[in-house]
């Protein structure tokens, strides 16, 4: 049986095939068709948000089909606009949503800039490419978050986005066979993404594809071992932490203080970040 990396590293070597082979698909073909041939029709955020088959393609391919009819906030998301800091689609927690009110910037572009080809093309990719990870997804979970985090990684801005997209946050917590106290100090965990994982390591294209082999690794090691079921992702708890048996000693030391402070807050936060520890998370070798 092949294991998430082999799997993994097949597709990402011959990316473009497998996305041309779901883009010939007959389901994935006719939303497609109908997407090309009808969101030049769309004058307003209403009458996007009032077709169903135009609104899931677009959600889809954006990482948020499952919002598709939650059309009160998809309104309100695209009527802020993504400029201001203060816009809905900025202070969601998941980033996907301030990628989805840039695509379809009917407040600061208009409703023609959502069907200029370029525009187009990027939403048609974006979309082949979930259907691709959705589709993997029903083999092994573990392909499906790696070719997510491989796709979506390098756009985020901060720590934050990590925290705040659920798909990001697995795979991180998986490299680094740790997990966060969900319910704690968001401050406190997004310092910890920033050490063990900095953003300019998801912008350099060698350091993101070992982060993605590490995590298949990991997730390989996980459920090669019987201890989860496979076809489910891993399973966030609010406090403790996840460890395998290859973590480094620096990973170990920031497990044990996570074990012990899971409030994260006040001195005990910045006890849980101390000069000793920040100093033995020097020595990690992150993508490099």
């Amino acid at each position: 049986m092949s294991s998430t990396t082999s799997t993994y590293l097949s597709i990402e070597k011959n990316l473009a095939r497998y996305q041309k082979m779901i883009a010939s698909e007959p389901a994935v073909k006719t939303a497609t068709a109908y997407y090309a041939a009808n969101i030049g029709k769309v004058k307003s955020i209403g009458d996007l948000v009032g077709n169903y088959r135009l609104l899931s393609y677009a959600l889809t391919a954006y990482g948020l089909g499952d919002q598709v009819n939650n059309k009160a906030l998809v309104t309100k998301v695209l009527e802020g606009g993504y400029t201001s800091s203060r816009a809905l689609a900025n202070t969601l927690s998941n980033p996907n949503w301030a990628k989805f009110a840039k695509a379809f910037d009917f407040v600061g572009s208009g409703a023609s800039s959502i069907s200029t080809s370029s525009a187009v093309s990027t939403t048609e990719t974006n979309y082949d490419e979930a259907k691709l990870e959705s589709q993997e997804g029903q083999q092994d979970v573990g392909v499906q978050l790696a070719l997510y985090f491989q796709r979506v990684a390098p756009t985020i801005k901060s720590a934050y986005s990590v925290l705040g997209d659920e798909n990001l946050l697995e795979a991180f917590q998986t490299i680094f066979g740790i997990t966060l106290n969900t319910n704690g100090n968001i401050d406190s965990n997004a310092a910890i993404v920033s050490k063990l994982m900095p953003m300019s390591d998801l912008t350099d294209p060698t350091k993101l594809k070992r982060l993605t082999e590490r995590f298949t690794a990991q997730y390989t090691v996980l459920y090669s071992s019987g201890g989860q079921d496979a076809s489910s992702p891993l399973t966030v708890t609010d406090g403790g932490t996840t460890t395998s048996s290859d973590l480094n000693a620096s990973t170990s030391i920031l497990s044990g203080v996570i074990s012990g402070n899971s409030s994260y807050g006040g001195s005990s936060s910045a006890q849980s970040l101390s000069s000793v520890l920040l100093n033995n998370l020097q020595s990690l070798p992150l993508g490099g």
